[in-house]
């Protein structure tokens, strides 16, 4: 893998198990724009990022490499072996190892917690467009402005102090429904230090999940998306429709409920078993497996 800061750009040259497309669109964020040229434009940390990839080379566009060092190295969690990991998966089953093929070039982000959690409130019982405009709302009408890529202005997401100094009535203008709620009083428990939400990661699983079910809004497939996308949380399996469908489909001989189905995920794939999600999601949904009509490939 080479390395080079040319500008206002980092270009990656032989940067393995990295595709965009699986990255952005496997359920895992929010925040993205896919351009006209096939790339995509996110906003995280506060920063501008535009991810194009040719071939085998990937463009770090409106950046520089200190902050690819300081941010990016580790948003896109390029330290780790995804090519182990998807080995030791495609040796589970030949259902896992259709779902690593397809969606190979995933990688699950490292995001800020306090965006994650309210993204992932904002996203119970919704569907993908309409919470990409929640929050995209949320940041341009209570965020900081950080500048403008390809036209378009950005905003930084809105910190815990200014979500917190919102009304119920302000958050719900920035068409989050019923859920303003419960972010406001999140943004209230957060601020007061109740929960120190950056500790969390430091806890075992267990615990980190009880600590964010307390949070209004927050159940238990949410907080396994919490700790799987922003605190390391490897050991967990997020049950949603897709997962489910995925599950009965290829594994399960009956009915089972939710906390049933995270239950036998989490025993089947142990360590890894926030990783099997995301390739079984990604693979559900494009497919739509467990549905009458699959979408082809």
């Amino acid at each position: 893998m080479k390395i080079y800061n040319d500008k206002n750009k980092v270009i990656i040259d032989g940067l393995k198990d990295f595709e965009p497309k699986h990255i952005f669109e496997c359920g895992q964020c929010f925040r993205w724009t896919k351009e006209n040229d096939d790339s995509y434009t996110i906003v995280a940390f506060g920063k501008i990022l535009n991810v194009k990839k040719e071939e085998n080379t990937i463009y770090f566009n409106n950046t520089n490499i200190y902050d690819f060092e300081n941010i990016w190295h580790n948003y896109f969690d390029l330290d780790r072996d995804y090519s182990r990991i998807k080995e030791i998966l495609r040796k589970k089953d030949n259902y896992l190892d259709e779902a690593v093929k397809f969606g190979y070039g995933i990688r699950i982000l490292n995001q800020d917690p306090w965006e994650t959690i309210i993204s992932f409130i904002i996203s119970a019982n919704n569907r993908i467009p309409m919470i990409k405009k929640a929050i995209d709302n949320l940041s341009t009408y209570y965020g900081e402005e950080i500048g403008e890529f390809n036209g378009k202005k950005y905003y930084s997401f809105p910190t815990i102090e200014k979500m917190n100094s919102l009304s119920v009535e302000e958050i719900e203008k920035a068409s989050t429904g019923y859920r303003a709620t419960y972010i406001k009083d999140t943004s209230y428990i957060v601020f007061s230090k109740q929960i120190n939400i950056y500790n969390l990661k430091n806890v075992d699983t267990n615990m980190c999940k009880s600590h964010l079910m307390m949070f209004p809004g927050v159940g238990p497939k949410v907080a396994d998306c919490i700790m799987l996308f922003s605190m390391q949380k490897y050991d967990v399996f997020p049950v949603d429709v897709w997962v489910q469908r995925v599950m009965k489909e290829f594994y399960l001989n009956e009915d089972m409920s939710l906390p049933k189905i995270r239950q036998y995920g989490i025993e089947k794939f142990k360590e890894l078993s926030g990783f099997a999600q995301q390739y079984l999601f990604y693979y559900a949904r494009e497919l739509g497996i467990g549905t009458s009509s699959r979408r082809r490939s």
